[in-house]
């Protein structure tokens, strides 16, 4: 069975290698270099076996982008700390969303009123407009891609003409076709990331309920999910233009 690697990062500021990924199922590192192939060289390595290949890899590459704990141990916060995240950044928050459906909005009145009128209301004097209003009128960034099915979901489709509503207050909403998102290997996490600096991961149980807040600072792990935010806008298109397309397919 294939192994499953997550690219981890690299120093090469041309063709990608050398690299490093993870495997997500043992943890190991797979490091990606120049084989070192000249029988003197192999002659010096220590505990050398058959069936195994060394390769040569900037010393940087390790410093930078190997892990640097044994085990990551997981920052959880309460929601509170969570939430002030969004009062205290300076500059971007962004979020990744790649369910296809929440438990929050099913619970939403707003989301009863999209089932039987097809269309959503919205309270602006709700905290979350009024603190986002504040923070984009100052010139601060806060955006968002959400990946959708074909055909979205339920849930999707009333986020989709929810959509208008936080644009209103200054928010930059994207689409992306799941097919699409695959093909860019964006990851199945949910997570927001604030100033290039904080990733706040959202993690859900099965019945899509938000259960905890993990914050990662690494910058190597950081870095990561700053990759995945400038592949997700680059393959993005704007809320309105997501939405005639999936008119168009209806």
């Amino acid at each position: 069975m294939a192994r499953q690697l997550r690219f981890t990062g690299t120093d090469s500021k041309v063709d990608g290698c050398p690299a490093l990924h993870t495997d997500e199922g043992s943890g190991e590192i797979i490091v990606q270099g120049t084989p070192v192939t000249e029988p003197g060289d192999l002659a010096q390595l220590q505990h050398f076996g058959p069936g195994e290949a060394a390769v040569a890899v900037p010393r940087e590459l390790l410093v930078n982008w190997g892990p640097k704990e044994v085990e990551r141990v997981p920052e959880l916060v309460d929601r509170a700390t969570f939430r002030r995240l969004f009062e205290t950044f300076d500059h971007t928050a962004w979020r990744l969303e790649t369910r296809r459906g929440y438990a929050s909005d099913r619970q939403d009145p707003d989301f009863q009123a999209f089932l039987a009128t097809g269309s959503s209301p919205c309270d602006p004097d709700e905290p979350w407009f009024v603190n986002i209003k504040a923070q984009t009128d100052t010139g601060k960034t806060v955006g968002r891609v959400r990946v959708a099915d074909s055909p979205p979901t339920t849930e999707q489709r009333f986020l989709l003409d929810y959509a208008r509503h936080n644009a209103a207050v200054g928010e930059d909403i994207r689409y992306l076709w799941r097919e699409e998102a695959d093909r860019a290997t964006l990851p199945a996490e949910d997570f927001w990331i604030f100033d290039s600096r904080i990733v706040a991961l959202l993690h859900f149980d099965d019945q899509d309920n938000l259960i905890s807040f993990e914050l990662i600072t690494e910058p190597a792990e950081v870095v990561r999910y700053a990759i995945v935010r400038d592949a997700a806008m680059h393959h993005a298109i704007p809320f309105d233009r997501f939405a005639a397309q999936v008119g168009t397919t209806e």
